[in-house]
């Protein structure tokens, strides 16, 4: 079901499908920074909770890339960078006509 873009590093981009919620999702409600942190858990073979750096998210209707960070590190440069507007989004509208 995860959809990895690309991982690099620190950094991982990830193709959110619609309908899932990025984060704080109820209890017993997935999420994608659920699924990535167990993704992430599983690879690394990594004991106990994993970081993941959230500095951006879309809303659960849409599908889309969302960009996380493995480190705080990481995740204080990206959160600087969508603040300052250095990353260049591009959206698609795709519309039905009934």
């Amino acid at each position: 079901m995860l959809d990895i873009l690309c991982e690099d590093g620190p950094v991982i981009a990830v193709n959110k499908p619609p309908g899932l919620i990025s984060q704080g999702a109820p209890v017993g409600v997935p999420s994608l920074v659920s699924l990535v942190k167990d993704y992430l858990k599983q690879k690394y073979n990594k004991p106990g909770d994993v970081y993941l750096g959230v500095p951006h998210r879309i809303d659960r209707p849409v599908s889309g890339v969302v960009v996380f960070s493995r480190n705080s590190k990481c995740a204080a440069r990206l959160a600087e960078q969508f603040a300052e507007r250095q990353v260049q989004k591009t959206y698609l509208a795709v519309l039905e006509s009934p």
